[in-house]
């Protein structure tokens, strides 16, 4: 049982900062300038095929 409390202990504490500071650099990453451009042509993509 001894392992098992220092791993849970381990995530609680270190874990949780990590998913937190992954999630805040993917936020980041979304916002950053010339993102536009790049999400504007990924949606665009499923209507490419349509022109005749």
């Amino acid at each position: 049982m001894e392992t098992y409390t220092a791993m849970r202990h381990f995530a609680d504490s270190w874990g949780l900062l990590g998913m937190t500071v992954f999630f805040i650099g993917v936020v980041l990453f979304t916002l950053r300038p010339g993102s536009k451009q790049h999400a504007d042509a990924a949606a665009r993509i499923p209507f490419e095929d349509d022109k005749p």
